[in-house]
């Protein structure tokens, strides 16, 4: 019996030693893990970087601005270009022959129109849109300055239908520089009721010499704060009704004792004086904007002893343009006048005018004499003598002009008469 036990014993022990040796070969084969530390963990091995490829450094071309009015000056012939320069009169209620003719074949930019070429306010309309139709119809690439010089007082043009404007000296005597933009902005509203887009006004002269026989109460007073303070005021009244204001006489006609439309008046002034009371008018209202500026045959001694104003490129180019700063467009006075007959041919003046810094010569009487101006232009373009870049930039301003102005050869609606005179009304009474 205890033999028997005995196997079985031995029997068991080896069953368990055979059942040890089996687990530890299953321990043996699992994977060694790494003991934990404290470690932080390692970062993979950064990648190579791989360069793009660099670009080469070309500067991109600036853009260009185009300047629409330099632009289209660049695609005009040369008598499209004179003909922009040259402003000129009429004769008669309707259009004529030579008129058609002048806006047609010579290009004219623009008509003046006076007292004798006026009636009523439709029959103003009707010639003022027929004008506009021939330069529309003759291809025209601009349209026309339509202009009068309607001031108020004894200088008007409007029709006799249309409420009369006080004189500028009636105007400054008010003092008050809300009435003067009142009565500008009527002035505009009549010109454009009438079909005009232009208005030879207001004076800045100052009449220090009560013995003026052109100016007198046509200056707004006789110092030159007054002119300053009203005609300013007024030029911004007429230009806030998309009219075209030009203001007048540079440098100055105020203290003169003759009228230069039969003789040329003589300024014996020095730029002193010149600066403190005939100039500062009109550099307040350069300024404020003035658009414009009309200038003068008058001989101011102490600027340019030898040539009128209109003429003079030192009262222009350096005073006008250089010291005032003017960058618009220079109207000549009418160079029919006896002022510039008694100096030279109204040709060759013409020519001393636009290289002196004109852009608009103005022939307000005498179709032979506006011929004369166009030939003579034309010529001394063709030899040279006026370069191309002179009339390029004076064309180049008028057309910025008339642009800026929004200027149409559209025609112009027939206004009622009775509303135009209560506004107008409205406008003067203070």
């Amino acid at each position: 019996m205890r033999q028997r036990i005995r196997l079985l014993s031995a029997a068991l022990l080896s069953l368990i030693a055979i059942a040890g040796c089996g687990s530890k070969q299953a321990e043996s084969s699992k994977p060694e893990t790494p003991p934990q530390t404290s470690a932080q963990p390692v970062s993979p091995a950064p990648q190579p970087v791989v360069s793009e490829p660099q670009k080469p450094d070309v500067q991109e071309p600036p853009k260009t601005v185009v300047d629409p009015a330099a632009e289209l000056v660049a695609h005009m012939s040369l008598t499209e270009k004179i003909g922009q320069m040259v402003l000129v009169g009429m004769d008669g209620t309707a259009v004529q022959p030579d008129i058609a003719t002048l806006i047609k074949d010579r290009r004219v930019g623009g008509i003046i129109l006076y007292s004798n070429n006026i009636v009523s306010l439709a029959q103003t309309v009707k010639l003022a849109n027929e004008l506009r139709q021939i330069n529309r119809d003759g291809g025209g690439k601009l349209p026309l300055l339509l202009s009068a010089d309607q001031e108020g007082g004894r200088v008007s043009r409007l029709p006799k239908e249309v409420t009369a404007f006080p004189a500028s000296r009636v105007v400054g005597n008010t003092n008050d520089t809300k009435y003067a933009y009142r009565v500008g902005g009527a002035l505009g509203e009549a010109m454009k009721a009438v079909g005009l887009n232009t208005d030879f006004a207001p004076v800045l002269d100052v009449n220090t010499n009560p013995d003026n026989p052109v100016i007198g109460d046509r200056a707004f007073g006789t110092t030159a704060a007054t002119v300053r303070r009203m005609g300013v005021q007024e030029m911004l009244g007429i230009k806030s009704l998309g009219v075209i204001p030009v203001v007048k006489h540079f440098p100055g006609h105020g203290d003169t004792s003759v009228d230069s439309h039969f003789g040329l008046p003589i300024v014996d002034h020095d730029l002193q004086r010149l600066r403190s009371v005939e100039f500062a008018p009109f550099a307040s209202a350069i300024q404020e904007g003035a658009p414009t500026v009309m200038v003068a045959h008058i001989l101011m001694t102490k600027l340019d002893p030898d040539l009128p104003a209109s003429m003079s490129r030192i009262v222009i180019h350096n005073y006008l343009r250089g010291e005032l700063k003017f960058n618009g467009v220079v109207f000549t006075d009418d160079m029919t006048m006896d002022a510039v007959g008694k100096v030279m041919a109204i040709g060759p003046a013409s020519v001393k005018s636009v290289l002196a810094g004109a852009d608009i010569v103005l022939v307000g009487h005498d179709p032979a004499q506006q011929k004369a101006v166009l030939d003579a232009l034309t010529d001394a373009a063709k030899s040279g003598k006026i370069p191309q870049s002179v009339i390029d930039a004076s064309v180049t301003r008028i057309a910025k002009l008339k642009q800026s102005f929004r200027l149409s050869d559209e025609p112009a609606p027939l206004a009622d008469v009775t509303s135009l005179n209560q506004h107008i009304e409205a406008a003067l009474k203070r």
